[in-house]
């Protein structure tokens, strides 16, 4: 193996490295997942320009905001909310007044969770009646019947 050094070898300058100032997001061994997309609203930029702006936050499980992006117009912030969050596989949220976070809706990654909806019959009868019978509703009189007094009968008598 030679030693010596080559005086027409190129040289590599190795760049500095600078650490970013955005937060680590993802999946790496130090980073906090993203768990939501908060809608905020962006008071600084409303007051400068004297029209509604908001900000998207994206929302870690404790709370702690990651990234903020924006100002969003009004207009356009709703759409641009509601894609990330089904992009991203992240739950919607709002952030009221008080600063509490509050789901706007639930999912599991990409599927939406949405209203359960029972298909099957978990009655005491289900057992013992066929199934085109369950369906039928028994005879159930009015809240307040009629009752016809002092009247002739309808029924024709011979």
């Amino acid at each position: 193996m030679d030693t010596r050094t080559d005086s027409h070898a190129p040289v590599l300058a190795m760049p500095a490295f600078a650490a970013s100032r955005l937060p680590v997001i993802g999946r790496l061994a130090a980073a906090r997942p993203a768990v939501g997309v908060a809608l905020s609203y962006a008071e600084d930029e409303a007051d400068l320009c004297d029209e509604d702006r908001f900000h998207l936050l994206l929302v870690d499980a404790e709370g702690q905001t990651l990234q903020q992006l924006g100002p969003f117009l009004e207009e356009d912030v709703v759409a641009t909310w509601r894609d990330l969050a089904n992009r991203a596989g992240l739950v919607r949220m709002i952030v009221r007044e008080d600063g509490v976070l509050v789901p706007v809706s639930q999912q599991v990654g990409r599927l939406m969770l949405g209203k359960i909806r029972i298909r099957r019959r978990h009655a005491g009868l289900g057992a013992r009646r066929p199934r085109f019978l369950a369906r039928r509703k028994t005879g159930r009189l009015p809240a307040r019947p009629q009752i016809f007094r002092g009247e002739a009968e309808i029924i024709a008598r011979s």
